[in-house]
């Protein structure tokens, strides 16, 4: 048998850290682009409190709707009504209120409706004795 003179190779066990700097570097590039971005904004001290989900035994909430227009529409059971006057909508509200406290009010705007009118809507609803009032978004 012939044998050949073979030099052994030791093994290296050393680790090729190459490729974790290039990913370590392309991650603080990431977070020194993002951290701008998400310290924007306006300071708000929001008050503490706990809150819950809301709970009703109702299963239908009244849902009062203003349209493009600024006009007003109530929803009862589920069939919008025509137009209605503001009036018209603080009486109803405040019928509906006074047989069931506990009803969820919730509004419906039109996304190119001026937002003074939504205003107007839920200044008439917490006059109509409405507590709290929900927005509807898609």
């Amino acid at each position: 048998m012939i044998r050949r003179n073979r030099k052994k190779r030791k093994l290296n066990a050393e680790m090729n850290v190459v490729p974790y700097i290039d990913v370590t570097l392309v991650l603080l590039i990431i977070f020194m682009v993002t951290a701008p971005m998400l310290t924007q904004g306006v300071n708000v001290e929001l008050p503490q409190a706990s809150a819950e989900p809301v709970e009703t035994q109702d299963d239908e909430p009244l849902i009062v709707t203003v349209d493009a227009q600024g006009q007003y529409f109530i929803n009862v059971g589920g069939v919008e009504t025509d137009p209605v006057d503001a009036e018209t909508v603080q009486d109803r509200v405040g019928k509906v209120l006074n047989s069931s406290p506990q009803k969820m009010i919730l509004v419906r705007g039109d996304r190119h409706v001026d937002y003074d009118r939504v205003v107007k809507l839920m200044v008439l609803l917490q006059q109509a004795g409405a507590a709290s009032v929900g927005l509807v978004t898609e």
